[in-house]
């Protein structure tokens, strides 16, 4: 099928070719003595009726006399007439007349046509003109052997000459140019070739290059190839168009530029990444080279010096990539142009900039624009845009670009200089938080993993600790803040504190979580409107005791799942354990859960995140963990790896924090109990078996503070106790002392007054011991001390 099947209907002959126009012969009288078949073609009256007869009859109105005169012209004469058509019609046709009175005939031929078709004809003649003479679009003829055969006036423009050219092939012309569209050969004689060989035209080739008119600046055409054929079919060649759009060209580089810059600069929150996105937004297509300087404060996220001398302390970024990442110090004299664009803040143009000091290898450049880095009425930096193979100076709209780029990696540099600030603040927060190093206990064996879902900032809303309590004990926590990121953990970490300090009181695990739970929802109140209070009331936490002496464990949960407990065996189980309300709410009472452990149990804390995602429900992410939980006798370590390492690939919607224990039983050897009547005599025998115990646990050098101490704790549970005194002593990292009774009173420590007969015991206590305390049972209290080894 043609490409162009009304092509027929395109012809290029005048109407008054001999080959198309309406022909007759005049004789000396004016009759008609010729009549061809075109012009009954183009009247309707046949031979018959005109030979041998006037012509003036076929004019309309009164032209007799102008007809006459035209038939006596000696030279070709044209003019326009209206004439009678057989039907009736009036047809405004144009008619030339020529004389044959050269040739010894007394006779006149006469050409007629259409006036109207000619009017056509003589337009497209004048735009055929037009193109060859005024037209913008370059018009090249080449023949069948790729070789120069016509210009228009615009080819001969663009190559100072067409003359030059002709007879020559199309490589000439420009011979360092190339095609920038993929979607065809890139080579112009296999696209001639295709066009010759097939008939399909090829159109909107982009072509790069300089023009012999113009050899300093590049410039970009769209070409247009066409096949050339004669009126039998006959191939003749080609032609070429070619349109000059390196405004329209490089103005879509520009929109195209700014469209990725919007997308790449400032994406990676990262001072030195978005340095480097601005060099690969802005290489090759507007620079050869961008250089990025900044001071040392904003890349390690302070804030920038000002009132420094411009130019002075610069660090130039080199690298693409972390790995790669390094810097070079550079400075500027005040005389220099990048001096200057950063104390006045714009943009300066330098022809031909020199190197900087303390720049080594920069290639020679023919010109340079200095663009300080702006942002908040601040200088960030200096990008530096240079030009090296490239002769084009940077044009106005080059400028303007460079500006925008700038501006848009400055806001990216100083919010990525923001951000390494808030990350930095936040990682010390969190480090303030969460405990560092959780203390050696010979209780428990400890591995935890901390995993926040807010992986920019590094910092979340769960929360873990270990906390020694008397006689042995430890506390074991863990909890889960609503949310992610600063307010999170700020919340969290008010809630680890105040875990801690009604830890430290001895206090059981559901009345610590009751005090805990008035507190969240006191402290909610005021923070109604602050944007904190949906942390402080989406508040989940486990807390629970553990017993070396006797391997009780209690806990209690405050809407936090419960932990999973493996024994030696390797047997694993969900503790049943009901969680009470969330921290905040209020209402429902929070229960304790008694546990006997062996000696080697496993027991997991963890939070949500451990066990639950988008993907998966929490039911198969608790048989996930008890799985890995199975694996019992595997260090700590190695378990809490294998735990995190079995979560689902992707994002974390939430934080995950983990915390294994491995229970000890104190050796029985190492505890040694003693029940007490209510007789102030058993004071001394205290004495005789704290003297007794230490001598059999080697501690001998021990005995005169630990019986001192041993005989006011009991002198002090004999004075205010109703039934029997039970005393304790337990060899651990420290000799722990403890006596228990059944008062519920408190003892103080008070300073004696001279005449005072009491009131010095507890001081005694106090001075001799490194800890003391009181702590309460359902029973009555017992008061222990601790005191070190020497």
């Amino acid at each position: 099928m043609d490409r162009f099947p009304n092509t027929a209907n395109v012809d290029f002959h005048s109407p008054l070719d001999l080959s198309k126009a309406a022909a007759a012969v005049l004789d000396a009288d004016g009759r008609i003595s010729g009549w061809g078949a075109s012009a009954q073609r183009l009247l309707g009256h046949s031979p018959e009726d005109v030979l041998g007869k006037p012509a003036g009859r076929l004019l309309a109105g009164a032209s007799g006399q102008r007809l006459s005169a035209l038939c006596k012209t000696q030279r070709p004469r044209s003019t326009v007439l209206d004439l009678c058509c057989r039907d009736g019609r009036t047809l405004r046709a144009a008619v030339t007349f020529s004389p044959l009175e050269h040739l010894g005939v007394a006779a006149t031929v006469v050409l007629a046509a259409e006036l109207e078709a000619l009017r056509g004809w003589e337009a497209q003649l004048a735009m055929l003109q037009g193109m060859a003479t005024e037209s913008t679009v370059g018009l090249t003829i080449f023949d069948t052997d790729m070789r120069v055969v016509w210009g228009n006036v615009s080819t001969d423009l663009e190559l100072a000459g067409i003359a030059q050219y002709i007879g020559r092939p199309a490589a000439d012309l420009f011979p360092e140019g190339e095609f920038i569209s993929r979607h065809h050969p890139p080579d112009e004689d296999q696209i001639m070739e295709h066009v010759m060989t097939t008939g399909e035209p090829i159109m909107g080739m982009h072509y790069r290059g300089r023009a012999p008119a113009d050899p300093v600046r590049e410039h970009v055409w769209s070409c247009s190839y066409h096949r050339l054929v004669d009126a039998r079919g006959e191939l003749l060649g080609l032609f070429e168009e070619s349109l000059d759009i390196t405004d329209r060209y490089r103005a879509q580089e520009r929109l195209s530029l700014l469209v990725r810059a919007g997308k790449r600069i400032g994406a990676s929150l990262d001072v030195r990444r978005t340095a480097a996105e601005l060099v690969d937004v802005a290489v090759p297509q507007l620079a050869d080279e961008v250089l990025v300087d900044l001071p040392p404060a904003v890349i390690e996220g302070r804030q920038p010096p000002t009132g420094s001398a411009p130019g002075h302390s610069l660090l130039r970024m080199h690298g693409r990539t972390p790995e790669e990442f390094r810097t070079s110090p550079v400075s500027y004299p005040p005389s220099s142009p990048q001096a200057l664009s950063l104390a006045t803040g714009r943009l300066v143009v330098d022809a031909s900039p020199p190197e900087a000091p303390g720049e080594v290898g920069s290639a020679a450049s023919h010109s340079g624009l200095f663009v300080p880095l702006l942002t908040r009425d601040a200088v960030l930096g200096l990008a530096t845009f240079r030009r090296s193979s490239n002769p084009d100076p940077f044009g106005p709209e080059e400028q303007t670009l460079a500006v925008e780029l700038a501006e848009r990696a400055a806001v990216g540099i100083d919010n990525a200089r923001r951000y390494t600030s808030q990350h930095a603040a936040a990682l010390v927060l969190q480090r303030s938080l969460l405990p560092q190093h959780l203390p050696e206990q010979s209780a428990v064996e400890v591995a935890y993993r901390y995993l926040p879902a807010d992986n920019r900032v590094g910092v979340g809303g769960d929360w873990f600790d270990l906390i020694p309590l008397s006689g042995a004990r430890v506390g074991m926590t863990v909890g889960d803040v609503v949310g992610h990121g600063v307010h999170a953990a700020a919340t969290m970490g008010r809630l680890r504190a105040t875990v801690r300090t009604l830890a430290l009181l001895d206090l059981d695990p559901a009345e610590l979580l009751t005090r805990l739970d008035g507190l969240v929802a006191q402290d909610s109140e005021p923070r109604a409107n602050d944007g904190l209070s949906d942390e402080a009331l989406g508040v989940t936490c486990l807390y629970a005791i553990y017993n070396p002496v006797n391997g009780r464990c209690t806990w209690a949960s405050a809407g936090h799942p419960p932990p999973i407990v493996a024994d030696a065996s390797g047997s694993v189980a969900l503790s049943a354990l009901t969680p009470g309300p969330p921290l905040g709410l209020g209402g429902l009472p929070y229960e304790n859960v008694d546990l006997h452990l062996s000696s080697g149990s496993l027991v997991a804390f963890f939070t949500d995140g451990v066990v639950e995602d988008r993907r998966t429900d929490i039911e198969s992410g608790i048989d996930r963990l008890a799985q890995v939980l199975t694996w019992q006798r595997c260090p700590l370590e190695e378990l809490c790896d294998r735990a995190l390492s079995a979560l689902p690939p992707g994002p974390q919607v939430d934080d995950a924090t983990l915390l294994l224990i491995r229970t000890r039983r104190l050796d029985p050897d190492h505890v040694a109990d003693l029940e007490l009547p209510p007789d102030p005599a058993m004071v001394a025998h205290a004495r005789t078996l704290t003297e007794r115990q230490l001598e059999a646990w080697g501690l001998s050098e021990l005995s005169f503070n630990a019986e001192l101490v041993v005989s006011e704790l009991v002198t002090n549970g004999m004075r205010y106790a109703t039934g029997p005194v039970m005393l304790r002593l337990i060899k651990d990292r420290c000799l722990l002392c403890e006596v228990s009774d059944n008062a519920h009173t408190a003892p103080h420590l008070r300073r004696a007054r001279r005449d005072d007969e009491g009131g010095r015991g507890l001081f005694l206590v106090a001075q001799l011991s490194q800890r003391w305390g009181t702590r309460y049972t359902a029973s009555g209290k017992t008061i222990w001390a601790e005191l070190a080894f020497p």
